[in-house]
């Protein structure tokens, strides 16, 4: 994908990818930060370690492309709750 406002890659990054991915052209680094970190029902597939900590490790939906639309839909609905 071409970088824009929704998709950004950037191969220049030492962590690159920070994920296993099949397909590195698809992997999006916008929210490198996951947004949705502090948002208790992200729908991420995340586990909580023995000290309370929340570990996105094994979450990939920051960095598909179609992350962008589904990050911003889970801030609204948290947003007006």
């Amino acid at each position: 994908m071409e970088n824009s406002h929704r998709f950004f890659r950037n191969i220049d990054c030492r962590y690159f990818p920070c994920h296993q991915v099949s397909d590195e052209t698809s992997f999006n680094c916008l929210f490198c930060f996951c947004p949705l970190y502090l948002v208790e029902d992200c729908g991420g597939r995340f586990k909580m370690t023995a000290k309370g900590i929340k570990d996105c490790t094994d979450c990939k939906i920051p960095h598909r492309p179609e992350g962008y639309d589904y990050i911003i839909k889970k801030l609204k609905e948290a947003n007006e709750r």
